[in-house]
């Protein structure tokens, strides 16, 4: 994997380059549908790839290991071959579902016990198993296993929790280093920055994930209930120290407005559940602010779900799209999650667009208060 720089904005940290991967280039600032079990959920990958025009997805560690399994995906010859998907796959360790699971996980300085969720059945993630499963899965993009503390973590836990993730990250380079990609084409390891909301272990972490000159570099555990401004925070502690000339992957970030300011404080990757989860539930995001589909304002409203034609299913009116979800309708949670990615497809396009133009900064002064409208 190779990353070019192609323009910095001069007011801000914002940047506009080129990511190459065996599947393709990804020009950044770039925003990846989530597709946790091999699957953006209710879109094809015809829409994926015309309309919303996604060069990457995500596939999910630990849902994938469950179901199908890895010999499936063996099988298949890897997840692009599994979910015919020809462009660029990243993985999550699946350390964040892992965690989660509170009450059904024992961690250990060899790696974590956990039950599954689907069936209640025994697993083992360790730092080299979990490189192991990504290598079957083959994405382009493969995470290092890590620790998410939770975002009200106190300072010592937080610390704790960051010797573990360093520790397991040394092992999980090893393993990478000792194994080799299975389907003829390279793949890169990205380690997570993690340290929770405390501006010294941030900066510890991030000194310790740049020792081993990686293809890239992921910050983790934000937006996981801190204020935005205390992720924004983070932000600048960590990208002080990543280097330029290597991406930046923000992960489960987030609204559009934390998009814009991730990409004016330097953040090149982004991923959130967020445009298909909200838009299943009748939330939109649109050019012009948030629209609350089921509201009975739209009743009667026959005018385009987003006049700048984003996307498609731009052109059906808000009237019907509010019939489909009131009907309960599966048409209308396809539509609002179509509309959503291209939504931010569209708005990292428009920020990359205005980086090479110079005139970012006054470009997402003139946008922020728009996405915060709630029509």
């Amino acid at each position: 994997m190779k990353f070019e720089k192609i323009r910095s904005d001069l007011k801000t940290k914002a940047r506009a380059g080129k990511i190459i991967t065996g599947h393709g280039v990804i020009e950044t600032p770039v925003f990846m549908p989530v597709g946790t079990a091999g699957t953006v959920k209710g879109v094809f990958h015809r829409e994926l790839e015309n309309d919303i025009k996604a060069k990457i997805i995500l596939g999910n560690t630990y849902h994938l290991y469950l179901r199908p399994g890895t010999e499936v995906i063996k099988e298949a010859g890897g997840l692009h071959r599994f979910v015919s998907w020809n462009r660029a796959i990243l993985t999550d360790s699946g350390g964040f579902q892992v965690f989660s699971l509170a009450a059904n996980r024992k961690i250990t300085t060899e790696g974590c016990t956990f039950r599954s969720h689907i069936d209640g059945s025994k697993h083992f993630f360790s730092p080299e198993n979990v490189i192991d499963i990504q290598r079957i899965i083959g994405a382009d993009i493969i995470m290092a296993f890590d620790e998410c503390p939770p975002g009200d973590s106190d300072f010592a836990y937080a610390s704790k929790s960051l010797e573990l993730t360093q520790n397991w990250l040394e092992r999980c380079i090893r393993q990478f280093e000792n194994t080799q990609p299975l389907y003829g084409y390279e793949q890169s390891i990205f380690p997570i920055v993690q340290g929770c909301v405390y501006p010294d272990l941030r900066k510890k972490a991030a000194e310790h994930a740049v020792k081993f000159n990686c293809d890239g570099y992921s910050i983790g555990g934000l937006s996981v209930g801190e204020p935005s401004e205390v992720m924004y925070e983070m932000i600048e502690v960590v990208n002080s120290i990543l280097p330029e000339d290597k991406p930046r992957y923000l992960m489960g970030v987030g609204t559009p407005v934390n998009l814009l300011e991730g990409i004016s404080r330097g953040i090149d990757m982004f991923d959130c559940v967020m445009p298909t989860r909200n838009g299943r539930n009748g939330m939109l995001f649109t050019s012009k602010g948030i629209i609350n589909i089921r509201n009975k304002k739209w009743e009667q409203d026959f005018s385009a779900i987003d006049s700048e034609n984003i996307s498609f299913v731009d052109s059906y009116s808000k009237a019907y799209l509010r019939h489909l979800f009131v009907a309960n309708e599966m048409l209308g949670a396809q539509i609002a999650s179509i509309h959503n990615l291209a939504f931010y497809l569209w708005l990292v396009c428009e920020a990359r667009n205005k980086i090479v133009e110079g005139v970012f900064e006054e470009w997402k002064n003139m946008m922020v208060p728009k996405l915060r409208n709630r029509l």
